[in-house]
């Protein structure tokens, strides 16, 4: 097939268009760069354009006969949402609403949608299977609920057919150590607790310790970005003209804030610095995926379930990039 991917030079969406190159699909990454690296394309092709651009997008589309598009371009900072939903909105809301007129401009009918576990809110369920009740608590989730239900809209209007997926808490590195994640700001943990390993920040600050779990502190479901990326290809290869699907994509597994300090002390082997802070309002005591349904419609299992395992390529990543993309690559690795 030939994907073209938006956001294809971001953290999730660079990782799915390496994995459906190496699985011998013809892959277009289209990418702004506010957010994205074109060193994280690799040696992939790159159209530097936005979303809003609905003639360039147009075009694009065309030239380059896509059968398929893979949509991750979007504004993902939680906080920056609440201070600043116009952007948000513009962005996500209004940039798919561009990108969905240019597929039918292009006469594209097939589309993934890069969604998240944070449509479902404040929901609490140990596991969340595709049927959990959506009340999205943050303008960034209620901006991705929204654009869900313009795709189903689009879909029935025009025939087109698309695949939801609503991921958990991407992570991880590529195993190489030459691809990984890096945001400015940063606002992920596991990349916060390492850059804290590495001297960069002084203390890693947990946000609360009075949840009601094991050791009281928040509990995620972390997904390889490479696990995430496999799904992603299965996904888009099931998806035809009249197909409308949501799947769930996770572990099954939850792992707490301790948690995930515990195992960056033991795949680092340094002492991480801690902050015990008040809670930031909005966060969910625990958010794990069901992924049944994945796996058993498209066959899906993830390679990565220990946490450690995930951790330690993102270790290697920020050992030989501490600066992320913009910087020297690093050549003594760092103690650990």
């Amino acid at each position: 097939m030939k994907i073209l991917i938006t956001g294809g030079a971001g953290y999730v969406g660079s990782a799915a268009l390496r994995h459906l190159a190496k699985e011998g699909h013809e892959v277009l990454a289209y990418d702004n760069l506010v957010e994205g690296h074109p060193k994280a394309v690799g040696a992939g092709r790159l159209v530097v354009g936005d979303i809003a651009d609905t003639d360039l997008l147009t075009d694009t589309l065309k030239e380059f006969g896509a059968d398929a598009v893979m949509h991750f371009a979007a504004a993902t900072n939680v906080g920056e949402s609440v201070e600043r939903p116009d952007y948000h909105y513009g962005n996500n809301v209004g940039g798919t609403l561009s990108l969905l007129n240019a597929m039918r401009a292009a006469e594209v009918k097939r589309m993934l949608f890069s969604s998240t576990c944070a449509t479902y809110g404040m929901t609490v369920r140990d596991e969340m299977d595709e049927d959990t009740p959506q009340d999205p608590f943050s303008p960034y989730a209620r901006s991705k609920l929204t654009v869900e239900w313009m795709i189903r809209d689009f879909a029935h209007a025009y025939g087109m057919g698309f695949t939801l997926l609503r991921y958990f808490n991407a992570s991880g590195a590529d195993p190489s150590g030459e691809f990984g994640e890096y945001h400015d700001p940063e606002t992920h943990i596991i990349p916060l607790v390492l850059e804290t390993a590495l001297g960069k920040r002084e203390i890693i600050k947990i946000f609360g310790t009075d949840y009601p779990t094991p050791d009281g502190t928040c509990i995620r479901d972390y997904v390889h970005i490479n696990d995430l990326a496999s799904a992603h290809r299965l996904a888009i290869e099931a998806t035809t003209p009249d197909t409308a699907e949501v799947f769930n994509i996770g572990t099954g597994q939850g792992q707490s804030v301790m948690d995930i300090i515990t195992a960056c002390e033991k795949v680092t082997g340094l002492k991480i610095p801690q902050e015990i802070t008040e809670r930031r309002p909005g966060d969910p005591p625990m958010l794990v995926a069901d992924p049944t349904k994945l796996k058993s419609q498209l066959g899906w299992e993830p390679q990565y379930t220990s946490i450690e395992d995930t951790i330690a390529t993102a270790w290697a990543w920020h050992q030989k990039y501490p600066d992320g993309y913009e910087g020297p690559r690093r050549i003594t690795d760092t103690p650990g």
